[in-house]
């Protein structure tokens, strides 16, 4: 889905970089929440532009809604970001850049 939203054409055939916004939770093993979610976005973008197609890029953004202690074994520990903390986020990151997509999950 995103691969087809970064292949879109503006006006006089250019294209432009798709931000794309994720509200999820921390994975400090990397491999879920917004550490996945990032690298996917960014491979997303690469897929776009290869091969000479025409497309854009994806521009990754993250709203932190929780924090983990996880690995492969399983998770140690999580701390609930306080909601003022992800309201202001949001506010900070929609405000001043905006974005194109949203992707919740954790």
């Amino acid at each position: 889905q995103i691969q087809k939203a970064v292949r879109y054409d503006l006006e006089g055939g250019g294209t432009r970089t798709l931000r794309v916004l994720t509200v999820a939770g921390s994975d400090s093993g990397g491999g879920a929440g917004i550490q996945a979610d990032l690298k996917t976005f960014s491979a997303a973008g690469a897929l776009g532009n290869a091969g000479g197609q025409a497309g854009g890029s994806v521009f990754g953004m993250s709203v932190v809604t929780s924090v983990t202690a996880q690995n492969t074994k399983g998770v140690q520990g999580v701390h609930i970001v306080p909601l003022e903390t992800v309201v202001a986020q949001l506010d900070s990151v929609l405000g001043d850049l905006g974005a194109d997509a949203l992707k919740t999950g954790m």
